[in-house]
């Protein structure tokens, strides 16, 4: 009983740390953002919206789009692993693209302090 104790507590303490090192203003190769998933840092939310379009405000008010509302629905974007940020139909077309791929690596979409969101990967040189 006792084994099986320290088990379930172990498993516990060990999902809540993992998930508070999950960083919120981060997404990583691989992953992606469904429709209302977003990434967050301060008054600044980089939101993959219902209707396709990918937007960038400030607290209410919208500072960047890919201007792809109205273009499908339920688009997810990806951020590849060649470094290519990209948002897909439902089709799994792709209907933009920051046009920032490349070799295969390990890349990260980061929405910064400074409101700019930057594609980081390894350095080419």
């Amino acid at each position: 009983m006792a084994k099986t104790s320290f088990l379930i507590l172990a498993t516990i303490f060990l999902g809540v740390i993992t998930h508070s090192c999950l960083s919120e203003n981060i997404l990583y190769s691989g992953e992606t953002l469904s429709p209302g998933d977003f990434l967050s840092y301060g008054s600044y939310v980089f939101i993959m919206q219902e209707d396709c379009n990918l937007v960038l405000y400030n607290v209410d008010k919208p500072i960047w789009a890919t201007n792809t509302g109205g273009l499908s629905r339920d688009c997810h974007l990806s951020m590849q692993s060649d470094g290519n940020l990209v948002v897909y139909s439902r089709q799994n077309k792709p209907i933009w693209a920051s046009d920032t791929g490349g070799e295969n690596g390990n890349y990260v979409c980061v929405l910064q302090k400074d409101r700019n969101v930057v594609i980081y990967g390894t350095a080419r040189w």
